[in-house]
């Protein structure tokens, strides 16, 4: 497949925007970075979160996600930069952000034999919820993740949805102000996946800030109001789906059954709203801002060639198109 494309670098404007953090944000990550030895994992980040928003943080593996959240959760200490959570430092007030936060990590960490009940007994008292407000906490979580019908069978007895959700359940027993979620529903059943989600949702609307790593797109797309796409430990485009798309000049792709010389490639590349254009097996996909505008002046450069082009179609652009167009690569590399 030929490709040829107009986008912005990763180390082009986004990263000033990007610098200008709130101080009254719920969360206030600036400049945060970590260094082990010669590897830098994450280059000086910076966003905002604010209370009650489903925040998505996207990239392929490597990317930086799982060390900023061991930074975000106090596991990782930073080398450098800071993150203010509801108005606590985390490198001054490491203490007092630990008990604003609630990780739930990517692999289940659960004990077997346990119930669920004892599991969250277990984490809540070791999160320091008081022994009169605890046995109350654990029947709101079991309620929130739908198992209060197997609360007191053992967890090894699970599918491995239900586990995925008491994971949940355990990362929020101590009533954390933010929630960090890494791909908390991978591989689980579309039954669990819609609880997990639902249940996150309710929290967001009472407030919680919430921090999401998902390799699945439409999940990012259709559950998060913003989302940060991170790639190489940096930042390089932060907003909502329509900031996105614009900031990768492409929401709607126009396919034509074409096969451009490629003297006709760059005069297209040169139109005002397009973006990218690739060819494959004599299809031509050109990536646009307005489809319509642009197709004036394609149209002008495919006149000269009459019966060249033998079907056209106009389609909407979805995140994983953006993701691949602003890092070079799909989420999974």
């Amino acid at each position: 497949m030929l490709v040829t494309q107009r986008l912005p670098s990763i180390d082009q404007t986004h990263s000033g925007q990007l610098g200008a953090v709130d101080p009254l944000s719920a969360v206030a990550v600036e400049n945060l970075g970590k260094r082990y030895g010669s590897v830098e994992a994450v280059r000086g980040i910076s966003f905002q979160i604010a209370a009650g928003e489903v925040f998505g943080l996207l990239g392929p593996n490597g990317a930086g996600k799982t060390t900023t959240l061991s930074m975000l959760s106090t596991l990782l200490h930073p080398t450098h930069g800071d993150v203010r959570i509801f108005g606590k430092s985390l490198a001054h007030e490491m203490s007092s952000v630990r008990r604003l936060v609630g990780l739930v990590p990517q692999h289940v960490s659960l004990y077997p034999t346990l119930t669920a009940r004892e599991n969250l007994t277990f984490f809540g008292r070791i999160n320091g919820v008081a022994r009169r407000l605890l046995v109350d906490r654990v029947e709101q979580m079991l309620e929130l993740v739908g198992l209060c019908g197997r609360a007191d069978e053992q967890v090894h007895t699970y599918s491995g949805g239900m586990m995925r959700r008491l994971n949940l359940a355990c990362g929020l027993i101590h009533a954390p102000r933010l929630l960090l979620l890494d791909e908390p529903t991978v591989g689980v059943d579309p039954q669990s996946r819609q609880n997990i989600l639902s249940a996150v949702r309710e929290l967001a609307q009472q407030g919680m800030a919430v921090l999401y790593t998902t390799h699945y797109m439409d999940e990012a797309e259709h559950f998060c109001d913003r989302i940060a796409i991170m790639d190489e430990g940096r930042i390089a485009a932060v907003g909502s789906l329509a900031d996105l798309l614009k900031i990768a000049g492409m929401s709607e792709m126009i396919e034509l059954d074409w096969q451009p010389s490629d003297a006709d490639r760059e005069r297209v590349l040169a139109v005002r709203d397009v973006s990218q254009v690739e060819t494959s097996d004599g299809v031509t996909r050109i990536f646009v801002t307005n489809a319509r505008r642009a197709l004036v002046s394609i149209a002008a450069i495919i006149a000269d060639q009459p019966g060249a082009v033998a079907g056209l179609e106009i389609h909407s652009v979805n995140l994983e198109r953006v993701f691949m167009g602003l890092t070079g690569k799909a989420l999974r590399d």
